[in-house]
């Protein structure tokens, strides 16, 4: 396994050797120039993004899950991913999981030792009963963490597509890989801690992966959450107006036209767009395997 100190991640950025020295002002100015390199690396690696994104629309459309596995910050930045599909994109909490070292206690409180146990990476997947029609992506900085090895190495021999995000070239995860997503970001303005630059790269990358996946899987109707599960009041008020902004109806048709649907999104806009009634347009979505356009555009 590769030194520590070799690593990109763990290399002292010149720039802020005199951190300790520097005035309020002068820190917040370079980790926002810093910050500013972070798109430019995310752009470098947009290939092998678009190539996650496949498999995970592949395992999607086939009945299969994705599975972000990672330990610490990395595990958190997967759960925040993670957590956010059910409510903007109404699917079931299975679909999208994220799997910590350390469990759910980890959420609150650092268990750094759990990343060191390559075994119960294994385990954390087995008990998901993981199988070869899921994606699993591993998440670490540092491409080494022996709770993601272990979990990507066990993915790959069931037969899983498996992925890795790290912020190093050559990352032992990588190898266990059928896409590698290595975001070399550079040095952190404070040695060491990739919960800045790397971690923000891997928020936008998770962000990319979830968000196109579902975006080809029927989730999206021109750039509208037509797929939002409308649980309060802020997400009701929400689907009224993306009826309303999909349709062109008034505001107060888009929540009377809800009303019949159960605030179900998709087929009060197949409803209003083809003149149909709430069932006839929840069969055209069947038909359309959920796609709004196609359903819109079906005879």
């Amino acid at each position: 396994m590769e030194m520590i100190s070799k690593l990109t991640t763990e290399m002292r950025n010149e720039k802020s050797k005199n951190l300790d020295q520097m005035t309020i002002d002068e820190i917040l100015e370079l980790m926002n120039e810093e910050d500013k390199m972070v798109p430019d690396a995310v752009k470098a690696v947009l290939p092998e993004i678009g190539q996650a994104v496949a498999y995970v629309k592949e395992a999607l459309l086939n009945g299969g899950s994705v599975f972000y596995i990672g330990a610490g910050t990395s595990g958190r930045i997967g759960l925040l991913d993670a957590v956010e599909c059910p409510p903007t994109f109404s699917t079931s909490a299975d679909k999208v999981q994220a799997v910590l070292a350390g469990g759910e206690a980890s959420l609150f409180k650092a268990i750094e030792g759990a990343e060191d146990n390559q075994n119960q990476g294994v385990k954390d997947l087995e008990v998901r009963k993981v199988s070869k029609r899921d994606v699993v992506i591993g998440i670490a900085a540092s491409g080494r963490t022996p709770y993601v090895k272990g979990a990507l190495e066990y993915a790959s021999f069931i037969g899983a597509k498996v992925v890795s995000l790290t912020s190093n070239k050559h990352s032992e995860i990588s190898k266990y890989a059928d896409v590698a997503i290595e975001v070399v970001t550079g040095p952190e303005v404070l040695t060491g801690s990739t919960r800045l630059k790397a971690a923000t790269a891997h928020k936008m990358i998770l962000n990319m992966i979830s968000t196109a996946s579902m975006i080809k899987f029927g989730k999206v109707y021109q750039n509208l959450m037509v797929d939002v599960n409308a649980s309060n009041y802020k997400l009701k008020e929400r689907a009224k107006m993306i009826v309303s902004e999909a349709t062109g109806v008034p505001y107060s048709e888009a929540e009377h036209v809800l009303e019949e649907t159960n605030y179900e999104v998709k087929p009060a806009i197949v409803k209003i767009l083809t003149g149909t009634d709430p069932e006839t347009a929840k069969s055209k979505l069947i038909q359309a395997n959920g796609f709004v356009r196609e359903a819109v555009n079906s005879n």
